[in-house]
């Protein structure tokens, strides 16, 4: 029964993450997307109430006008939107996600030992403190670089050989399946810490001088909107490394810090391309599409690197011969049934009869052959070739006589 709560508990949490982080992203996405369309307005009128920015859209069977004051309205407005809870919630719910499947499960989930032998005690502060570092080391090159000049490009870089360091011993230290998804959690972390600790709070500081009638520091505007841009770069970066870690043979390579490395490059490659393509529309140059061709090119790189050899002389006499049943079941004996058996049948799933292999045969066959998820963090050392024969038994029907 504990089991079967957990996983419901998995399931609403996986569920809120995914819808909070929506209206997170999406609304992230349209204010990106809104800052590098707006154009400067001829109307008189909006000149003199101090916008500095305008845009005319068609959606929903209206027309939508949005525009932009810099540094702040003249006058503060009686209703105020703030964009904030989308982040936090997203956070909030992702960090509980964590907590339920790795840090109470640490030693199954975060320690692998044939990466690195240590407690899951030790794992667990690591893996919190992976967290709190990623976003002081990122603050501090923020802070020391910012505002010099090619303040933007050092920043990148600086972020970008933190990140590659992080992911390399992320990979380490952690089961490679934990390190792909911490990865993308200490860049989420940094990116609601964004909206915590400047873009809110530099919103609040404007608010307040408009509200006692200062003049308002542009400051604030700059900072926030610094720390927006670089949220946008890390959206694709944390949601590929978020999924990835849902297939095996991403993180169980020998150089798997190098696919991840790869993989969150590609995707805020593919990011910029779609910043940069708003810009050009509005000033009519041509659109900078070869920074999606990079991003594409890196990801068809890495499939042929990673696509599996072709078979040996070897492989292919052996796929010539019939699979037994007999040869199936002692490898899921060896390998699986430790956890999938009458005494515990993890995931509701049991192994340790021939008609329960049959009824799961699907299961085992994407876990274990397609997507080598299982077993988890390759406790029981299943081979290659044992995974190709349950594949090859699978794939010619699933006997079980």
């Amino acid at each position: 029964m504990d089991a079967y709560l957990l996983d419901w508990v998995n399931l609403l949490l996986r569920w809120a993450h995914v819808i909070v982080a929506i209206a997170w992203i999406g609304s992230s996405f349209y204010f990106v997307f809104l800052d590098n369309s707006l154009t400067k307005p001829v109307d008189p009128v909006l000149k003199d109430k101090g916008v500095d920015g305008e845009l005319w859209a068609v959606h929903g069977g209206g027309f939508y006008h949005p525009q932009k004051y810099l540094v702040a309205p003249k006058v503060m407005p009686e209703h105020l939107h703030w964009f904030y809870w989308e982040s936090y919630s997203t956070w909030l719910t992702g960090f509980a996600l964590f907590t339920v499947l790795y840090l109470f499960n640490a030693g199954t989930f975060l320690v692998d030992k044939s990466v690195y032998d240590w407690s899951a005690t030790a794992a667990i502060a690591a893996s919190l403190g992976f967290l709190v570092v990623c976003w002081l080391v990122y603050d501090i090159i923020c802070r020391a670089f910012g505002q010099k000049k090619n303040g933007d490009l050092i920043v990148g870089l600086g972020v970008l050989a933190f990140v590659v360091f992080a992911s390399w011993l992320a990979c380490q230290l952690f089961a490679g399946r934990a390190a792909f998804l911490l990865v993308g959690a200490m860049l989420a972390t940094s990116m609601s810490a964004n909206v915590f600790f400047w873009i809110i709070p530099g919103q609040r500081t404007v608010v307040a001088q408009l509200k006692a009638g200062q003049a308002v520091d542009p400051v604030h505007g700059w900072r926030a909107k610094q720390r927006s841009v670089h949220n946008t770069y890390f959206t694709l970066p944390v949601l590929v490394a978020m999924l990835s870690n849902h297939y095996g043979w991403l993180y169980t390579g020998a150089h798997n810090w190098v696919v991840l490395v790869l993989l969150m490059l590609a995707g805020a490659l593919i990011r910029h391309s779609f910043v940069v393509r708003h810009k050009a529309l509005v000033q009519g140059k041509r659109v900078p599409w070869e920074h999606a061709g990079v991003g594409t090119a890196v990801l068809i790189g890495l499939a042929i690197w990673l696509a599996p050899p072709p078979p040996s002389a070897a492989d292919r006499l052996a796929a010539a011969q019939p699979v037994t049943f007999t040869a199936v079941k002692a490898v899921i004996d060896q390998r699986c049934s430790l956890c999938h058996n009458a005494q515990l049948a993890s995931k509701n799933v049991a192994l340790h009869t021939p008609e329960l292999i049959k009824q799961h045969a699907q299961m085992v066959y994407q876990q274990a052959a397609v997507l080598k998820l299982m077993p988890l963090n390759n406790a029981t050392q299943i081979t290659d070739a044992e995974r190709t024969l349950i594949k090859r038994w699978y794939e010619s029907g699933a006997p079980i006589h």
